[in-house]
């Protein structure tokens, strides 16, 4: 029987812990007052700062504009592998500002594109816009389990 665990981590463990998972839920701050949830592709960028790739019109861009702070919920490819939660302080990066931090985007997830310029024009067509979090503190990286003492 699995038996939760839950390791602080320095911020370059958290780091190299991240940089291998890309499935997240982003939670943002509603206009009302209330969460708004969002399932995210999200990278580390060379800085160390949680990148995403989104559209201007949606709910997490616009709440991120209104309020920067937010938490990111880092999952592993098996849902129950290890996970850590991020808060931190987000920006968005509109075109054309985004452009080159989005071909780093595309680096961190998927490595090299075979055409830049492409990705590029892609990029520029579809008004992409890029979700950039300054990392402020972040919990253990954890696992689900039974806890301690209680398992078999």
């Amino acid at each position: 029987m699995a038996v939760a665990t839950a390791k602080e981590v320095s911020r370059e463990e958290l780091l190299d812990f991240v940089r291998t998972r890309h499935r997240s839920v982003l939670i943002t701050r509603k206009h009302s007052g209330g969460l708004q949830v969002s399932p995210v592709t999200s990278g580390i960028d060379g800085e160390g700062r949680v990148v995403i790739s989104t559209y201007p019109e949606r709910a997490k861009t616009a709440n991120i504009k209104r309020e920067p702070l937010v938490t990111l919920c880092v999952l592993s490819d098996e849902f129950n592998g290890a996970y850590v939660q991020i808060d931190g302080s987000a920006e968005v990066l509109d075109m054309p500002e985004a452009v080159e931090p989005l071909v780093e985007y595309y680096r961190c997830i998927a490595g090299e594109h075979p055409d830049w310029d492409e990705y590029r024009d892609a990029m520029r067509k579809q008004r992409k816009s890029l979700i950039r979090i300054t990392i402020t503190s972040w919990g253990p990286i954890a696992t689900g389990g039974f806890p301690p003492g209680r398992a078999g």
